[in-house]
């Protein structure tokens, strides 16, 4: 009999409610209040763990648990064996090093120097990368005071805004160590019975909300003879449905179109002769 697809949540933080939205948009029954720790959802014999992001990485390779949402950088710096196997499409940031102006400029001067951070693990990796020698100094949160604290040089930190660091007068410099998301993880290695199958599941429902929130579908008319033409920018993801309409000198066309680019498209199919276009959001799809 297949055994509970065991999954872990954010139990709180910024990936936390992003997490939980996703979940419930692919039908699964999440936790309706904060202080749940699991819930198990029946219908899809699936169990919840809400657990702190940082602990996610460890718990799915060690097999505690099957699979997770959690932060490639807290991934990463997990040293964990568990694998990233798809990116959900939000919580994004970067990973920076930053300074006080004119104090640091790329990586090589940070040789000798002191830097704080929450990701050890990774920064310790990108140093090792560059051949730069520096003492690492683990840091719980508040990593931006480190330097007007005198425990750091430089910080090294996930990067939203920058908001934060320009409040302590720090400049970011170098290319980002990481471009980090939230991604669903596995746990590598050989699983029980019947928890692939499951684990199937869970990843084709996420990409269907993944990609309904990243596509639109747009219907409109055209002329038959431009048909082709109108095809040509509306490809949709295999092919585009056209079908005749009344008028034999007119076609409609139905495609699914990448959200980010929907008023660009139906600029270029009106002036392309197309009328009566519209678009509509796709609540969810399997792709």
């Amino acid at each position: 009999m297949p055994s509970t697809l065991r999954i872990a949540v954010p139990n709180k933080g910024s990936l936390a409610d992003s997490a939980i939205d996703m979940l419930r948009e692919s039908g699964y029954a999440v936790r309706r209040d904060t202080k749940e720790l699991i819930v198990t959802d029946v219908d899809n014999d699936v169990e919840f763990f809400y657990l702190r992001p940082r602990d996610i990485a460890i718990y799915v390779g060690s097999g505690t648990v099957d699979a997770g949402v959690t932060g490639r950088d807290l991934l990463l710096d997990s040293g964990s064996s568990a694998v990233e196997v798809m990116a959900l499409g939000f919580g994004g940031s970067t990973f920076r090093y930053a300074g006080r102006p004119g104090e640091v400029s790329q990586v090589a001067d940070l040789e000798g120097k002191r830097v704080a951070t929450s990701y050890p693990g990774l920064v310790e990796k990108d140093l090792a990368g560059h051949g730069v020698s520096a003492s690492v100094v683990r840091l719980d949160g508040a990593v931006e005071t480190a330097i007007t604290l005198g425990v750091a040089d430089v910080i090294a930190d996930v990067v939203e805004t920058g908001a934060t660091l320009r409040s302590q007068g720090l400049a970011i410099f170098g290319d980002p160590i990481l471009r980090s998301e939230a991604v669903l993880i596995q746990r590598g290695g050989t699983v029980e019975p019947g928890a692939d199958a499951a684990f199937e599941v869970l990843r084709r429902r996420l990409l269907g909300v993944v990609t309904a929130r990243s596509y639109v579908m747009m219907d409109y008319d055209v002329p038959a003879d431009l048909v082709d033409s109108a095809c040509t920018i509306t490809p949709g993801l295999e092919s585009p449905t056209v079908s005749p309409l009344q008028d034999k000198a007119w076609c409609a066309v139905r495609a699914m179109v990448p959200r980010a680019r929907t008023n660009r498209v139906m600029d270029e199919l009106y002036d392309l002769g197309a009328r009566a276009i519209l678009v509509t959001d796709i609540a969810a799809c399997r792709i």
